[in-house]
């Protein structure tokens, strides 16, 4: 009799299992955090410094000669080159891929070029002239607007340019100073560039800049003594110039998304 109860206790439970098994609930599934891959974001303050070279066309027209009007003469077209290094100072701002900034620049220059005057004998003394211009710096203050791939900026450029030149008139052959000018001249600048991010806070690009930087009078005097007028030419000047680039941003950190 005590066999039989436990048998048919034992079949009671076997049937119960899988309803009591039904009732329980599911187990829990976790899901591991699916992480986005980084994404570089270019707001902030930056400052930095940049080298490269340039390249200046000036044509130089004579309007007077010893305070004497003259038709204008074309005394002819050099290009002033050499090598150029400075800092920059901006801030940029990113709305989704959009970047946008505004930038300061300020870079030592020593571009330097000249030709032979061609109207022989402009100043009856010195018969043999060479014009002779000289850039030793420019300013640039530009907004900009560039669109970013992650921790690569293409951005355009525009706004303001100022040049400081000298030009000068020297006899040919021995370069001997006859008259000088001087000058700060205002003008437009438009450029490109190209920056890439390595650091959370370090940049390296380059950059092209074209300035407009038209056309002005001026006064020649003697020696550069500015007491007595040589003559006035009208010189024309832009300005082209490539750079290397450095920058260190601060603000706008590195940023993981879940």
């Amino acid at each position: 009799m005590k066999k039989v109860l436990l048998g048919v206790v034992g079949l009671i439970a076997l049937g119960a299992a899988p309803a009591l098994a039904a009732d329980l609930p599911a187990a829990p599934v976790y899901k591991t955090p699916v992480m986005t891959p980084a994404y570089y974001d270019w707001s902030g303050f930056y400052v930095g410094l940049n080298a490269g070279g340039g390249s200046s066309h000036n044509c130089w027209d004579n309007v007077n000669v010893n305070s004497v009007p003259v038709p204008t003469v074309r005394e002819g077209c050099h290009d002033a080159t050499g090598g150029l290094a400075g800092a920059q100072l901006g801030f940029r701002w990113q709305s989704g891929g959009w970047v946008f900034g505004v930038e300061g620049q300020g870079d030592w220059a020593n571009l330097t070029g000249s030709n032979a005057s061609i109207p022989v004998g402009l100043i009856a003394a010195f018969p043999l002239l060479t014009n002779q211009t000289k850039i030793d710096a420019i300013g640039l203050l530009t907004g900009q607007v560039g669109y970013a791939f992650n921790n690569v900026l293409w951005y355009v450029k525009g706004g303001g340019a100022v040049t400081d030149s000298r030009y000068n008139g020297l006899i040919t052959g021995t370069n001997t100073l006859i008259d000088t000018a001087r000058e700060t001249r205002w003008g437009g600048a438009v450029g490109t560039g190209i920056e890439v991010g390595f650091a959370p806070n370090w940049s390296v690009g380059v950059e092209y800049d074209h300035l407009f930087m038209g056309g002005h009078n001026n006064n020649f005097t003697a020696g550069g003594t500015g007491a007595v007028l040589t003559r006035i030419d009208h010189i024309s000047q832009d300005v082209d110039m490539g750079t290397v680039r450095v920058n260190y941003r601060w603000g706008g950190p590195v940023i993981s998304k879940y």
